[in-house]
């Protein structure tokens, strides 16, 4: 049915079809948005986070795939053109946007006021995205996704928040490291104004990673290495790693030399991080073979990182520190359900081969286990060796590091 809109019909139906469904309801909203406020419709429109039918809806639209960014962006030219030539709109997107969505109203002067308030409430981050390319998706990301919106509330609230993120990114990295308190104190003017769940932290944390390129994540040790890839030492000293026999620092000197394990801090791999790394360095889950290399080998031992379970920010910190000067890494933990999920998780991080850490060594070391505790809890995946699950899955057994021990001990003596 064809429905006439301020002009040219409008093919009502093919536009319901291409532009009415809910995977482009944003893109609708956001141009009608446009036109109360009399603005044109020109420019890209963006949404955060978008979800694979929202791609593919775009892609129908457009007749190409989007771009494959965290965010979604559409030109409002573009759309406009595609109605147009298709004939489904020969007036174009605002002709279509009343034909779904009603007539458009223009705002009032009050609301005028307020939507311009909240577009200049953005300035001041958007000034500093002219001066850190990498903020500019973030910062367009801002002005579409509602956020700032849902956290301050009001224009002028809006305004002062961004002021604060965009003084807290100015300074980013912090050369030299500082903690996240002292950083807080001295730019913000207090010492708690990056605790998490405030709306500060959660805006500079997010533009943190945008102009460092960290990874997604959740849970406080990802948030403590992901402000510490930017300097800044959230929990500086509660985040620890094991090593034995790394070298590149005095302190490590010395240990190395005495064939002593090390308990390296994340402060001190932020400040004053190994300047030297080995060509191979051995991963381990337990303190125990740590400990029994060092016992054993002492300063003969060859290089280990000991995770202690998942693996902490300061040992992921110290281990892409390794990486960047060198270093290769073999890998070996629990076979059980728990170890295979530490050891996807480090994967994700840090590239790894393993170290008799695979099916045959889980089958090996289970036929030498008769006693062996039986498997609890979830299964999962071992995307290094797919076929270790399925083992651990028939044989059902636990085999810890210690029962190995003798095996991982023979490759630390050649070092």
């Amino acid at each position: 049915m064809d429905v006439r809109s301020q002009g040219a019909a409008v093919d009502g139906d093919r536009l319901r079809r291409l532009l009415g469904g809910p995977d482009l309801g944003w893109l609708v909203d956001r141009a009608r948005s446009r036109m109360e406020r009399g603005r044109p419709l020109t420019g890209p429109v963006s949404l955060s986070e978008p979800t694979p039918a929202q791609r593919a809806a775009v892609e129908r639209l457009l007749g190409r795939p989007p771009g494959a960014g965290r965010s979604l962006s559409v030109r409002l030219e573009e759309v406009d053109a595609v109605l147009r030539r298709s004939g489904i709109s020969p007036d174009g997107l605002a002709a279509a946007v009343a034909a779904l969505t009603g007539p458009v109203v223009p705002l009032g002067p009050a609301r005028q006021a307020e939507e311009r308030a909240w577009h200049e409430a953005y300035a001041s981050v958007e000034a500093l995205a002219d001066e850190v390319p990498a903020l500019a998706a973030w910062t367009l990301r801002l002005r579409g996704d509602g956020l700032v919106r849902r956290l301050a509330g009001t224009p002028a609230a809006a305004r002062t928040l961004l002021d604060q993120v965009a003084v807290a990114l100015r300074a980013l990295p912090a050369d030299p490291p500082v903690s996240l308190s002292a950083f807080a104190a001295r730019l913000l003017g207090s010492a708690h104004a990056l605790d998490d769940g405030a709306p500060l932290a959660t805006l500079t944390l997010s533009g943190l990673r945008a102009m460092t390129g960290f990874p997604d994540g959740s849970g406080a040790e990802w948030r403590r290495e992901a402000w510490a890839s930017a300097g800044v030492l959230r929990d500086e000293l509660s985040s620890t790693v094991l090593t034995l026999n790394l070298r590149g620092t005095p302190a490590l000197d010395w240990m190395a030399d005495a064939g002593e394990p090390s308990v390296l801090t994340l402060r001190q791999l932020v400040r004053h991080p190994p300047t030297l790394a080995p060509p191979t360095v051995r991963i381990c889950e337990n303190p125990a073979v740590l400990a029994a290399a060092a016992d054993t080998y002492g300063a003969r031992s060859a290089p280990l990182v000991c995770l202690q379970g998942q693996p902490s920010a300061a040992a992921l910190i110290l281990l892409r520190h390794l990486r960047g000067c060198g270093a290769a890494f073999l890998y070996h933990g629990d076979f059980d359900w728990g170890g295979l999920r530490i050891a996807s998780g480090l994967l994700r991080h840090i590239p790894w081969q393993p170290w008799h850490y695979t099916t045959s060594a889980y089958r090996t070391a289970a036929a030498a286990s008769p006693e062996a505790p039986p498997l609890t809890g979830p299964p999962t995946e071992a995307p290094w060796d797919p076929e270790l699950a399925q083992a651990l899955s028939e044989l059902g057994v636990r085999v810890e590091e210690e029962t190995v021990l003798d095996a991982l001990l023979a490759d630390l003596g050649t070092g």
